[in-house]
C-alpha cells in the first residue's frame, strides 16, 4: 500500500484542529492510534486519477446536494472533475453531478484587470500539502500564495481562505462556461448588502438531460466587499485588507435564491468552520458505522470503508430544506412541495440519480440492508416524479427525465423496497406506474435519452415476436439500441413486475408479465451456446462472434451477458445442457477472465479497446457483475467462494490513485458490488423474489456487524463471524445460524433483518 493511504488518515483527527494545533491534537492523535473509526479508513484518493465529473468526493455530506471539491480539468462528461494527476486547479464548484455542475468560485490575489484574469486564473498545487477526507478538502494555490479549506452541510459549501499577508484578497465567480457535463451561461447575479449575493447560473441542455436547469446561489462572506467588478459571466469579488482568514459560505438549491438563503439559515447558522467539519466526520462515521467490520489488514480496512463511502455519494438530494424542489418533467418548470409531517418536516428528500441499470445487484441490496430509509426515500421521490410528469424515471437529474441507458431499471429496485418489508409508500401508485413502463409508450419502450418518444427500445417487437431484434428497424438517434442486451433487461423486469404483482393479489398481470419473462428463451442458440441476436425476420446474427463488443448487447458482449438471467438460472442452466454443464462453462469464462483481471482495462474509457474488448466476464461494468454468485444456484458454492475471491483481490482491493474500480463507478455501484462481496452477502435477483433470497459468500473479514434500522426491522444487529478465515481459507465448510446448522448456501431477508449470527467455519479445500 503507498504511504499516501494513511497521511489522510492519520492527519483526520487533526482536521478540527488545523489552524490553531497545540497540546490538544497531540492528544488528539495519541487516541487516534489507539482506537481508529471507520471515517478515518475513507480514502476519497482512490481512482481519481481516471475520475469523472461525478466521481470525487471530499467536502460533501452523504448524498449532499453540495459536493465541493477542486477541478483540475473542466471539460466532457468523462475526464472531468478533480483528476489526480493534474496538479493545477481551475475552480471549486459546488455541483459535481450527474448531467449537472454549478457555482464554480476561485480565491485569487492579482492585480491584473477581470478582463486579462478571467482568462488565467488558473493555479498550481501540490499533492504534498493537500489534505482530503471525507467532508473535507485543503489544498494551496501555490500562484496566489492562499491556504483553501472546504468542507459542507447537506446544501451549503463552507470556505476558509488564508490569504498571503499584504496580499490582494479577492474571490472569482465564474458563471458561464464548460464544467463536465454541462455548458454554463449565467442567469442572475446581484447585491443583497455589503457582505452577500445571490444569483443563478443556467446548465444548458445535454444530449442526456433535455431540459435548461438552473441552479441557484446564495453567497455570505463575513469580510466586507470593497469592490465587484463583472465582465462576460465573470464576477471578481474584492475584499476588505486583514490578516483573518476569510470564511464564505454558498447556499445552493434548484429552486431559487430564497431557497438558498434559508437552506444556509438552517443548516450553517454559524461561522464556525472547524465546528462544521468535525459535524461532517460524525456524521460520515455514523453513517458508516452502520457496517462494523474486524479483521482483515489495513489496506482492507481502507478499501472497504472508502467503497461503502462511495455507496453514499452520487445520487444527490435536489430538494430544499423545506421540502421545495424543481419539476422539470414538462417544458415549463415548476416549483412544488414535498409533502410535510405533522412536524413540518419533509416526509422524503428528492434526488437526482444517475440510471439504475445494474443497481439489482449493488445499491439495490445494500441500501435497504444498511440505510433502508435511504431506499425509501428514492422509491417516494420517483413517484412524485411519476405524478408530476406521467413516468417512473429510470435516471433523473435536477428534476428532468433523462431516460439513461434502457429497460425499466427503476421497477426491480421500488419491488426489491416492498419486498423487504419497506413499505412507506404508495403501493397502489408504484404499481400503476411500474406497470405503465413496461406497456406501450412506457418507460421501458424508450432506449438510451429517448426523449421524445417511445419506439427505439423495440417493446413492441419484445411483446409480439417475444424478443427485441438487432438491428432493429432504424427509428431515431437515441443511444443502446442493442436487441439482445435489451431483450435480457426487459425479461428480468417483466418476472419483477410479476412477483410484485403476485403479492399484491393482480394474478392476470403476475401470469402476463410472468410468461414475458420467459422471453429471453427465444435468443439462446443451442448450437453456439450463447445468448445471440436476431434480426425482425427471425434470422440469427451472421458471423456471430460471442466476444464481439456492443454488437446487439449494451456496454457489452454476448459471452458476458448470456448469464443475465438473475430471474431463471435453472431454466438458463437447462438450455444449456444442466447445471453441471452450466458450471463448466461459467468456469471456463472465469478462467480465461482471470488472465485480464476480470476486467477490459483499468477504466471504463479502456473498456472498448481492441485489446481489452474480448473478455467473458467483466467486473468493471454492470452487465455480468453478478457472476461470481450464479455458482451457488449451480449446485456449485464452493465455485462461488473462489472466484468471488478472486475478483475481489484483482479489482477491488488497490487503493492508489490509478486504479480501484477498474472501470465504470455508476454513482455507488461498484462500491456497494464490493461492500457486498467482502461482507459475503448478494442477492443475484436483487431481492425481487417473494422471499428476497441472499447467496453465501466468502467474507474477508472475521466479523461483520451489520446495525439494523429499528424503524423498519425487528431486529438490532445481524453478525457475520468466520473462523479460520483467510485468504488460504477461503472455502465454507460449515455453517450455523443462531447456533443451529444450516444446510444451505442463502439466507432470507427475514432471518437477517430479524437479527442475529451467522457462522462460517472456514478450510482451504472445498467441502462440496
Amino acid at each position: 500500500m503507498k504511504k499516501s493511504v494513511f497521511k489522510a488518515g492519520a492527519l483526520f483527527a487533526l482536521i478540527p484542529f488545523l489552524s490553531s494545533c497545540g497540546d490538544q491534537a497531540d492528544s488528539t492523535v495519541a487516541h487516534t492510534s489507539l482506537q481508529k473509526e471507520p471515517v478515518e479508513y475513507v480514502w476519497p484518493w482512490l481512482d481519481s486519477a481516471n475520475s469523472r465529473w461525478f466521481y470525487f468526493n471530499s467536502a460533501t455530506r452523504p448524498f449532499g446536494l453540495v459536493n465541493l471539491s477542486p477541478d483540475t480539468e473542466l471539460e466532457g462528461t468523462w475526464g472531468s472533475g478533480y483528476r489526480y494527476n493534474t496538479l493545477e486547479v481551475k475552480g471549486f464548484n459546488h455541483v459535481h453531478a450527474w448531467q449537472l455542475s454549478g457555482l464554480s468560485v476561485m480565491p485569487v490575489s492579482s492585480r491584473e484587470p477581470l478582463e486579462v484574469l478571467k482568462g488565467d486564473y488558473f493555479s498550481p498545487f501540490s499533492h504534498q500539502d493537500e489534505i482530503v477526507a471525507a467532508g473535507y478538502h485543503k489544498l494551496s494555490l501555490q500562484r496566489f500564495n492562499i491556504d483553501v479549506e472546504l468542507t459542507s452541510t447537506t446544501r451549503v459549501g463552507f470556505h476558509r481562505y488564508q490569504y498571503g499577508d499584504n496580499e490582494q484578497r479577492q474571490v472569482l465567480l465564474d458563471l458561464q462556461g464548460n464544467f463536465g457535463p454541462s455548458a454554463l451561461r449565467k442567469g442572475s447575479f446581484f447585491q443583497v448588502d455589503a457582505n452577500t449575493f445571490q444569483g443563478h447560473v443556467i446548465n444548458e441542455p445535454t444530449v442526456r438531460r433535455p431540459r435548461p436547469t438552473p441552479v441557484f446561489f446564495h453567497i455570505e462572506l463575513d469580510t466586507p466587499v470593497s469592490g465587484i467588478k463583472e465582465s462576460a459571466g465573470e464576477i471578481l469579488l474584492t475584499l476588505e485588507q486583514g490578516t483573518k482568514p476569510v470564511l464564505m459560505k454558498v447556499g445552493i438549491s434548484y429552486v431559487d435564491e430564497a431557497g438558498a438563503a434559508n437552506n444556509v439559515r438552517a443548516e450553517l447558522p454559524h461561522w464556525d468552520f472547524d465546528k462544521t467539519v468535525a459535524e461532517s466526520r460524525q456524521e460520515w462515521n455514523s453513517w458508516l458505522s452502520k457496517i462494523s467490520v474486524t479483521g482483515g489488514s489495513e489496506q482492507d480496512k481502507t478499501r472497504f470503508y472508502t467503497d461503502l463511502f462511495h455507496a453514499l455519494q452520487g445520487r444527490r438530494i435536489v430538494s430544499d430544506v423545506d421540502g421545495r424542489y424543481s419539476d422539470q418533467t414538462s417544458e415549463q418548470r415548476k416549483v412544488k412541495q414535498i409533502p410535510l409531517d405533522e412536524s413540518g418536516t419533509p416526509k422524503f428528500t428528492h434526488h437526482n440519480s444517475d440510471s439504475f441499470w445494474g443497481a439489482q445487484w449493488t445499491i439495490q441490496t445494500l441500501w435497504p440492508l444498511a440505510y433502508p430509509k435511504v431506499a425509501s426515500n428514492f422509491v417516494n421521490s420517483m413517484l412524485l416524479m411519476y405524478q408530476d410528469g406521467g413516468y417512473i424515471p429510470r435516471g433523473p437529474s435536477g428534476g428532468n427525465y433523462t431516460h439513461v441507458m434502457t429497460g425499466a431499471s427503476s421497477t426491480p429496485f421500488i419491488v426489491s423496497a416492498y419486498m423487504k418489508g419497506i413499505r412507506d409508500f404508495d403501493i397502489e401508485l408504484a404499481y400503476e406506474g411500474l406497470r405503465k413502463n413496461h406497456l406501450p409508450g412506457g418507460t421501458m419502450g424508450r432506449a438510451g435519452y429517448e426523449h421524445d418518444s417511445a419506439y427505439s427500445g423495440g417493446l413492441e417487437h419484445y411483446i409480439n415476436d417475444g424478443y427485441v431484434p438487432y438491428p432493429l428497424p432504424k427509428k431515431n438517434e437515441a443511444f443502446h439500441q442493442d436487441g439482445a442486451g435489451q431483450t435480457l433487461e426487459y425479461a428480468f423486469q417483466d418476472w419483477t413486475l410479476a412477483q410484485l404483482a403476485l403479492e399484491l393479489g393482480k394474478t392476470d398481470d403476475a401470469d402476463y408479465f410472468g410468461k414475458r419473462s420467459k422471453n429471453y428463451t427465444n435468443l439462446f442458440d443451442v448450437e453456439t451456446g450463447f445468448i445471440r441476436p436476431r434480426d425482425t425476420s427471425g434470422n440469427w446474427l451472421t458471423d456471430f462472434d460471442p466476444y464481439d463488443y456492443r454488437i446487439g448487447f449494451v456496454e457489452s458482449n454476448s459471452s458476458q451477458m448470456t448469464w443475465f438471467v438473475p430471474h431463471d438460472y435453472s431454466g438458463l442452466s437447462e438450455l444449456m445442457g444442466g447445471k453441471e454443464q452450466a458450471a463448466l462453462k461459467l468456469n471456463q469464462a472465469f478462467e480465461t477472465a482471470s488472465e485480464s483481471g476480470f476486467t477490459s482495462g483499468s477504466s471504463h474509457d479502456e473498456e472498448g479497446l481492441a485489446q481489452n474488448r474480448r473478455i467473458p466476464i467483466n467486473y468493471g461494468n454492470q452487465p455480468s457483475i453478478q457472476t461470481a454468485f450464479i455458482f451457488n444456484e449451480l449446485g456449485k458454492p464452493h465455485l462461488t467462494q473462489h472466484w468471488s475471491r478472486e475478483v475481489i483481490k484483482a479489482v477491488y482491493s488497490d487503493v492508489s490513485e490509478k486504479q480501484g474500480f477498474n472501470g465504470d463507478e455508476d454513482q455507488g455501484l461498484m462500491g456497494s458490488l464490493s461492500v457486498l462481496m467482502k461482507i459475503g452477502l448478494f442477492q443475484l435477483d436483487g431481492g425481487t423474489g417473494r422471499d428476497a433470497i441472499y447467496q453465501i459468500g466468502s467474507p474477508i473479514f472475521d466479523k461483520i456487524e451489520i446495525s439494523l434500522d429499528d424503524h423498519y426491522y425487528p431486529g438490532k444487529t445481524f453478525k457475520i463471524e468466520t473462523i479460520n478465515n483467510s485468504d488460504r481459507n477461503r472455502y465454507v465448510q460449515s455453517i450455523t445460524l443462531n447456533g443451529e446448522p444450516l444446510d444451505r448456501f442463502y439466507l432470507t431477508h427475514d432471518e437477517i433483518v430479524s437479527g442475529g449470527l451467522l457462522l462460517l467455519e472456514m478450510g482451504e479445500t472445498p467441502n462440496i
